[in-house]
């Protein structure tokens, strides 16, 4: 299980937030266009995520709260395949679907996100990786914190809930 430690934010003027950001030399990905369709689950929140970067199965687990804050995450990356989301759709039904356009960038452990989602607006999500357990959940918080502080974000500008919650309110 990958220990995760994340912020969403909403992110006024998103093209200068990644220029901020820029400044470090971080690794770019790409630019991904994501379909995620999240199913039915009794508990947590299960998703596949389709996109020209990024194709997982991805079960998680966090709270809805408006600051950093940890998840576990079970993922499971695999090559596109529609007898997959067949199974998926037919065993468990389809809850939401959130598209969305998301630039990617790495410096080391940490994962930027800068999104564009549909009716929502636009964000910045950071994610502190620990895939091997080596990094540790406090390490990971002051990460979140420094690039909080990095891109000025305020306490009103954290969001709780995952896009699909969004779109459901």
């Amino acid at each position: 299980m990958i220990l995760n430690f994340e912020f969403k934010a909403k992110a006024k003027n998103i093209a200068e937030a990644e220029a901020k950001l820029q400044t470090l030399n971080p690794r770019f990905v790409g630019e991904d266009h994501q379909i995620d369709t999240y199913f039915n689950v009794e508990k947590g929140r299960l998703k596949l995520r389709e996109g020209n970067i990024e194709n997982a199965l991805i079960f998680y687990e966090r709270e809805n709260t408006a600051n950093a804050k940890s998840s576990n995450i079970l993922l499971y990356k695999h090559t596109p395949d529609e007898a997959l989301k067949a199974i998926l759709t037919t065993t468990l039904g389809v809850k939401v679907v959130v598209e969305k356009r998301r630039r990617i960038y790495f410096l080391e452990n940490v994962k930027f996100h800068f999104d564009k989602v549909g009716s929502l607006g636009t964000f910045i999500e950071v994610e502190a990786i620990d895939e091997t357990g080596d990094i540790g959940k406090e390490k990971l918080q002051a990460q979140c914190s420094e690039y909080a502080a990095f891109f000025n974000i305020h306490e009103t500008d954290y969001v709780a809930y995952s896009y699909s919650d969004l779109i459901m309110l």
